[in-house]
């Protein structure tokens, strides 16, 4: 099965456990630690879904991640006049 049909599986069974979720609730009422703590499981069962779903790639092949684009223009020399070179200590100073 493709990433897509298996997520389409999941998202069924996730709806009938909401649905049975829901009857257990009306039969057990909702207001118990343990009820609320199935039905906030569940909920979260379904956000992580949706988030699952739009991370995964389409039916059509694997998602490409974003570009960024990453200028050649040189930085301001001004953004290092504070800093020490690297490896070396700072200007002014000697080791001992």
């Amino acid at each position: 099965m493709s990433v897509h049909d298996e997520l389409t599986s999941v998202q069924r069974c996730l709806e009938d456990l909401v649905r049975s979720v829901g009857r257990l609730e009306q039969q057990l009422g909702s207001g118990g630690l343990e009820m609320r703590r199935v039905r906030a499981d569940a909920d979260h069962l379904r956000e992580s879904l949706a988030l699952l779903r739009e991370a995964a790639p389409g039916p059509g092949g694997p998602r490409r991640p974003e570009l960024v684009t990453i200028s050649d223009t040189p930085y301001d020399i001004s953004l290092w006049t504070d800093s020490d070179d690297e490896g070396l200590g700072a200007r002014d100073r000697h080791a001992p």
